[in-house]
């Protein structure tokens, strides 16, 4: 079968043959209907080099973005037809610390003993005409098209976990959240907060069309600029944004979000681009907090999926054939694609 394989530190991934794997034990081979191609797999093959702190080493197929159909069952499973329709849950932990019995494996107490973090992410992941997938990250789609839906199991999961950690201060009225980086996640996560939420979404970006994207949804925007903080404040009375989500993780997006929160609000810094930060007390808003997060639970990717059923939110997805696929990273890479990239093999 045809994969798209990271072969190499700081080298463009390769569409080649391997061989089609074999179910074992507690583990399903699902014939893939679509995986997303993420800015995580870029950093994978582009930005880490060996022995660099985060870094997997190749080489192993990417994806971690994957939804498919059942194809085969290995020894022990059962319950699953052929032919249902799953989103695959990619975090892998051991199963059986306590995190990992929760659902969180993005939190595994035992992740320096694992070989790998997860689905395409240093195991074979979904970027391929076939993946195998343990039977317990398996969450049903129904009849729900599980080509769009192949995103939720990142860009719709992160954001979701990120916002319902947050959710607290958005109860009660007159409550406003800031999202700042309005790509893949942040498109998902307008929509989550206003299904979810009361609170005023105000979105930012430095692209225009993005920021169109988000007014459809229900934000009100503000561009980039010397005057973005300012205009920010004023939207919300001057009192500053109750929850700030930042999906950039830049050091000037970050500095955006402090600058815009109020007291006892809730930055959550979603991206990974590293930036740093300096808080002082007389500085910082009164009992306001800065956070981090990585993924969500499998729990919480079942719910992401029950607002996806219920059209509550819908990636924007371009698809791209098996032949394409690295077409797709090469315009991920260069920032021309407007939504989730999500590559067809069986199309």
């Amino acid at each position: 079968m045809r994969a798209v394989v990271f072969e190499k530190f700081q080298t463009f991934p390769s569409l080649t043959e391997v061989e089609r794997p074999v179910p074992g034990p507690g583990e399903v081979l699902l014939k893939v209907a679509g995986s997303g191609a993420c800015h995580s797999d870029v950093a994978i093959y582009k930005d880490f080099a060996e022995g660099a702190p985060g870094a997997i080493a190749p080489g192993f197929t990417l994806g971690h973005e994957v939804s498919g159909w059942i194809e085969e069952t290995g020894p022990g499973v059962h319950g699953f037809t052929k032919g249902e329709a799953f989103l695959a849950y990619g975090p892998i932990g051991c199963g059986h610390c306590k995190s990992c019995s929760r659902g969180q494996d993005t939190y595994c107490e035992n992740v320096a003993s694992m070989p790998y973090l997860g689905i395409g992410l240093g195991r074979d992941g979904g970027m391929a005409e076939y993946v195998l997938v343990p039977a317990r990250n398996l969450v049903p789609l129904g009849d729900a098209d599980p080509v769009d839906a192949a995103p939720l199991s990142d860009a719709g999961l992160t954001p979701y976990h990120a916002i319902k950690n947050a959710l607290p201060n958005l109860a009660g009225g007159g409550r406003f959240a800031l999202v700042i980086g309005l790509g893949g996640l942040g498109q998902v996560a307008v929509q989550i907060l206003t299904a979810l939420t009361g609170a005023t979404v105000i979105a930012t970006d430095m692209k225009d069309d993005a920021m169109r994207r988000a007014e459809a949804n229900g934000a009100l925007t503000v561009p980039g600029g010397p005057d973005q903080v300012a205009a920010i404040r004023e939207l919300t009375g001057g009192r500053g944004v109750d929850a700030a989500f930042d999906f950039v993780g830049a050091t000037p997006t970050i500095k955006t979000a402090q600058a815009s929160m109020a007291q006892g609000g809730r930055l959550t810094v979603v991206g990974i681009a590293n930036g740093v930060t300096e808080w002082s007390f007389f500085a910082t808003p009164y009992e306001s907090t800065i956070s981090n997060t990585y993924w969500g639970t499998i729990a919480d990717l079942h719910e992401v999926v029950a607002m996806y059923r219920k059209g509550q939110i819908r990636p924007e997805v371009e698809r791209y054939a098996m032949d394409d696929a690295l077409e797709a990273y090469r315009k991920l890479e260069s920032g021309q694609l407007s939504g989730r990239a999500v590559v067809v093999p069986h199309a």
